[in-house]
């Protein structure tokens, strides 16, 4: 009996001494835990700052950094035939407008650039006999005139510069689309086409001076000139004139059109001008 008493009270002992130590086991292993969390919390954290430092150093790399311009793909070299279709297209939307444009109602009569002026040798005649009663008027009246028989005789233009667009030859064609000149093909019309262009104008204009009456406020003009004392006579051909600036006219309307063309893109209004002039 003692015996068994005795082992008791031992083996309480001993559990009562181990209770401590496995407590304090606990305690440290737990501790041991949270601190190794705590490090690999840290350790997450410096990490993915360093990501995020190195992400935003990258990023401000490439926004300083330009990228390489795009290589553009080559440009087929123009072709004669194109030159040719572009050149030929470019002249016949100009003669189709020159013309329209000359041929309608003061065309010519209100268009500073082309409006046909008193002929110079009428000016002294305007300074002597331009002050008499009446005489101001005829003036106003032979220049618009004038002006008028340019512009019945400008549709006859139209046919002949057609066929002069015809006959424009590839090679000449691709010499004009790349001259430097705004109004290249214009002046390479001009040389093939102006003695046609005055020889048939010449007898609509002075059809029409005699209809709209210019003839007779120009012999009003010069029989009241040449009747005074010591002056030089004044004979000057009113159509021979008149003829010579409706032709000029013309052409610098034409050049106008093809100057557009060749600098303004957006009167570029066919795929093969765009190919041709958009180089």
């Amino acid at each position: 009996m003692f015996t068994r008493i005795a082992s008791a009270l031992l083996v309480a002992g001993l559990l009562a001494a181990s209770a401590p130590a496995a407590h304090a086991q606990t305690t440290a292993a737990k501790k041991a835990a949270a601190a190794k969390a705590a490090a690999a919390k840290t350790a997450a954290a410096k990490a993915a700052a360093t990501k995020a430092a190195a992400a935003k150093a990258a990023a401000a790399k490439a926004a300083t950094t330009k990228a390489p311009a795009p290589v553009a793909a080559p440009v087929a070299p123009l072709t004669e035939a194109q030159a040719s279709a572009g050149v030929k297209e470019a002249l016949n939307k100009g003669i189709v407008k020159a013309v329209q444009f000359a041929s309608e109602p003061d065309g010519f009569n209100l268009n500073d650039d082309i409006h046909i002026p008193v002929p110079p040798d009428l000016e002294i005649v305007k300074s002597t006999v331009g002050r008499l009663p009446g005489m101001s008027l005829v003036f106003t009246q032979l220049e618009t005139q004038l002006n008028r028989a340019a512009e019945a005789a400008a549709p006859k233009a139209k046919d002949i510069f057609l066929n002069a667009l015809a006959n424009i030859s590839i090679t000449d064609a691709l010499t004009l689309v790349t001259s430097s000149s705004t109004d290249a093909a214009t002046q390479f019309l001009r040389k093939s086409t102006q003695q046609q262009l005055i020889m048939a104008f010449h007898p609509d204009i002075e059809t029409a001076i005699d209809q709209v009456g210019a003839g007779r406020a120009y012999a009003t003009v010069t029989d009241k000139y040449n009747k005074i004392p010591l002056m030089t006579p004044v004979n000057l051909s009113l159509a021979d004139y008149t003829t010579q600036k409706a032709v000029d006219g013309l052409f610098i309307l034409l050049a106008n059109e093809e100057a557009k063309i060749r600098k303004n893109p957006a009167a570029r209004t066919s795929d093969i001008l765009k190919s041709v002039f958009g180089r």
